[in-house]
C-alpha cells in the first residue's frame, strides 16, 4: 500500500492551495479517507473525511467553510482544496486510508506566511 501526497509549500493568508494524495496497492473507492494535519509542537488531528459510499463528508470546525474534501475513484486519489488560507493552518498535512490497519501518507507540509 502506498499513499503518495503532494501540493504542499508556502501559502499566503486568504490564499489557496490544494493537496493530493495518490493511493495504491488497495481497493481505493472502497474504503472511507481523510486528512489529518500535524502543526508545528502540537498532535495531529483530523481535519476532514469523505466516506467511500456516497461522498460524505465530515470537516474540523477550524475548516469548515473553507476547506474540501473530494476523491476521484478513477484516480484512486483523494483532495483537499483549501482555501482562506490561515496562519494557523501551517503543519505537515498527512491523507490516511481506512482500509485493513490503517495505512498513512509520509505527510506534506505546508506553510501559511505572509
Amino acid at each position: 500500500v502506498q499513499l503518495v501526497e503532494s501540493g504542499g509549500g508556502l501559502g499566503h493568508p486568504g490564499g489557496s492551495l490544494r493537496l493530493s494524495c495518490a493511493s495504491s496497492g488497495f481497493t481505493f473507492s472502497s474504503y472511507d479517507m481523510r486528512w489529518y494535519r500535524q502543526p508545528p509542537g502540537k498532535a495531529r488531528e483530523l481535519v476532514a473525511a469523505i466516506s467511500s459510499v456516497r461522498n460524505v463528508r465530515i470537516y474540523a470546525d477550524s475548516v469548515k467553510g473553507r476547506f474540501t474534501i473530494s476523491r476521484d475513484n478513477a484516480k484512486n486519489t483523494v483532495y483537499l482544496e483549501m482555501n482562506s488560507l490561515k496562519p494557523e493552518d501551517t503543519a505537515v498535512y498527512y491523507c490516511y486510508a481506512l482500509a485493513g490497519p490503517g495505512y498513512w501518507g509520509q505527510g506534506t507540509q505546508v506553510t501559511v506566511s505572509s
